[in-house]
């Protein structure tokens, strides 16, 4: 069914929560109070999304839906983030599919477009439209369209965007989703028949291999923390090897990233603990911070303000909100 819903937020957790089509976890590199906002626009088979975040951050995406899914830079004047170590400007997209992933790293601002379809819907429209079937593999690509190709893209696009913020109740006119859906898949389809389908160099294969084992193997072992040398072992790589492909992909060493880890799932853990059974000591521990003044202070420095702040805080809004009519973590608006 046709719909059109907008969100808020204020917690990176349930932004990357409600961005649909995979797996998507995002960890804000730099201090400050992160805000963002999430368009999701439905037309029969076709979704689409559009976000806005105020934070730079490393961003790893994993696709679990069987769609074919393509994502730009929504606005054209922000700075070019990178995908898959690899700078991506206005002029490209990224083209993805069931069991692909990626990680995409952003140096500020950081404003995208999507687009989906089931991938049997995606196969039998590039076929009807171009003579010849595509279909999203396993890994993501980067393409580079005509130019004047993009620019439709992006423009009907930001145009559907404005619609349902201005007018939502044309969705629900079947013969106006049914047409706005077809040219947008037109458009993306024409995007994507541009794609000269360059095989990537093989150092760049390997070491999108490595970054994905590493995550991965994050991934299996979430709960406990992890050594550099226990990880090394396990994805058959050497510690120099995942440096650089971590300075390739991620911006940053395997270290950092680890630590950056590691803190964003300690707020998360107290911004849902309850202080009268959970102690920042004990989340600090859990998570392999064993100096306690050194995590109190790099915590402030990352999130602005102190671990205990942070834990009886979440509590008393918990408080609050049951007084409350119940809400939920976004405010949406649905046509």
């Amino acid at each position: 069914m046709p719909r059109s819903v907008s969100y808020s937020f204020n917690d990176p957790f349930a932004y990357q929560g409600a961005i649909r089509g995979g797996q998507l976890e995002v960890l804000v590199a730099t201090r400050g109070d992160f805000h963002a906002k999430l368009q999701q626009i439905d037309c029969n088979r076709l979704w689409m999304q559009y976000g806005c975040e105020n934070l730079p951050g490393v961003k790893y995406a994993g696709f679990n839906l069987n769609r074919a899914v393509v994502l730009f830079l929504a606005d054209p004047l922000q700075s070019s983030p990178r995908v898959c170590g690899v700078e991506i400007s206005a002029q490209a997209l990224t083209f993805s599919g069931f069991g692909s992933s990626y990680h995409l790293r952003t140096n500020g601002p950081f404003r995208w477009a999507a687009m989906s379809l089931p991938a049997h819907d995606f196969a039998a429209r590039s076929a009807a439209l171009t003579g010849r079937e595509m279909r999203a593999g396993p890994a993501t690509r980067t393409i580079y369209p005509d130019p004047a190709h993009m620019a439709r893209l992006a423009r009907l696009h930001r145009s559907t965007r404005q619609l349902a913020h201005t007018a939502p109740e044309i969705f629900l006119r079947p013969e106006v989703c049914n047409a706005l859906e077809d040219e947008l898949v037109h458009a993306m389809v024409t995007c994507l028949a541009d794609d000269d389908e360059r095989e990537p160099r093989s150092g760049w294969r390997h070491h999108s291999i490595i970054i994905r084992k590493f995550e991965e193997f994050l991934a299996e072992n979430c709960d406990r923390p992890l050594h550099l040398a226990e990880i090394c072992a396990a994805i058959g790589a050497s510690e120099r090897i995942l440096r650089i492909c971590c300075e390739e992909h991620l911006g940053m060493g395997p270290i950092r990233y680890l630590w950056l880890r590691r803190m964003h799932l300690a707020r998360r853990a107290l911004i849902c603990a309850d202080p009268a059974k959970t102690t920042v000591t004990e989340v600090a521990t859990y998570f392999g911070f064993w100096e306690l003044g050194r995590f109190a202070t790099s915590y402030r420095a990352l999130f602005g303000q102190s671990p205990s702040v942070c834990l009886h805080a979440s509590a008393t809004d918990r408080r609050t909100a049951q007084k409350k009519r119940p809400t939920t973590l976004a405010h949406a608006r649905t046509s």
